[in-house]
């Protein structure tokens, strides 16, 4: 095994899995760059709570108000670019039936002869804006880190669907790899996150080869940056701490850091009482818990 092959599913779903929508946001981006139809989609009466995710009443174009119920669905590409080509599955999580939802879909990704995954989320942690959107990129497939230079995680505890999509099609024998943007937990105010969605962009561009469209997002990182640097500029306390996440960040990517020094500047940061929240969500960083 070399790599995630020439056909490759995106997997995405709001929800659980999607601080700052920077997963959702990045399959958006490609469904409105490129040319897709539909392939698949599922009952929503078998899988949707609707007290819990409600249907809602829209009105069309030509003036008709219909109801559109929450859905999963696959969309294959219809270009005929030259490189892989990108299928993208999204939709709400779902409620319930979780290992019927996923064998569902993986059925449907074999008559595809899908050749990998790569499952999109996002996830609330203590880091800073001002640096870059770290993404962690992981996989249980030894092959497949082994080829793509990924890590293994350790997280165990509480998960959303695309760790339980991620096992059933590796377990059908479709490698998968998950990324995982770090959004900053202190700017819940100012979502989306275009500077996640624009590295969870650049990490799936490196690792399946295939051209993936930016639009705009650059600039719309650039602002979204700026803004919560506005607010912390009048608040002193949020900069305090900014900067904190900042000392921390750099000790950390810093290529002279050693392990010892690591944990010491970490333990620091515990001791003065602003420690790490909740990791939140499908955490998969190593050590998390």
């Amino acid at each position: 095994m070399d790599g995630l092959g020439s056909r490759v599913v995106v997997a995405a779903f709001d929800g659980w899995n999607d601080a700052g929508e920077a997963a959702t946001s990045a399959t958006t981006l490609l469904k409105e760059s490129g040319r897709f139809e539909t392939v698949y989609s599922v009952d929503p009466e078998l899988y949707f709570d609707y007290q819990y995710t409600r249907p809602q009443m829209v009105t069309t174009g030509d003036g008709r108000r219909v109801l559109q119920w929450p859905e999963t669905t696959l969309l294959r590409p219809t270009g005929r670019g030259r490189g892989p080509r990108l299928w993208l599955l999204g939709g709400v999580e779902p409620a319930r039936a979780w290992q019927s939802f996923s064998s569902e879909i993986v059925d449907v990704l074999l008559r595809e002869d899908i050749t990998g995954m790569v499952a999109l989320g996002s996830m609330m942690s203590d880091v800073p804006h001002t640096r870059p959107i770290s993404v962690f990129a992981g996989s249980d497939n030894e092959q497949l880190r082994a080829a793509l230079d990924l890590e293994r995680s350790t997280y165990e505890g509480p998960v959303g669907i695309l760790s339980a999509l991620s096992v059933a099609a590796e377990d059908a024998g479709i490698p998968c790899v998950g990324l995982w943007a770090s959004v900053p937990h202190y700017v819940a105010g100012h979502t989306p996150s275009p500077k996640a969605t624009l590295a969870l962009l650049d990490r799936l561009e490196d690792l399946t080869g295939a051209q993936v469209p930016r639009g705009d997002l650059p600039t719309q990182a650039a602002a979204w940056e700026a803004s919560i640097d506005a607010a912390a500029a009048d608040d002193e306390e949020m900069s305090a701490y900014i900067r904190q996440l900042e000392a921390a960040r750099d000790t950390w990517d810093s290529p002279e850091a050693s392990g010892d020094a690591i944990a010491r500047e970490f333990e620091r940061y515990l001791r003065r009482g602003d420690g790490p929240g909740k990791p939140g969500r499908d955490d998969p960083r190593p050590g998390a818990r």
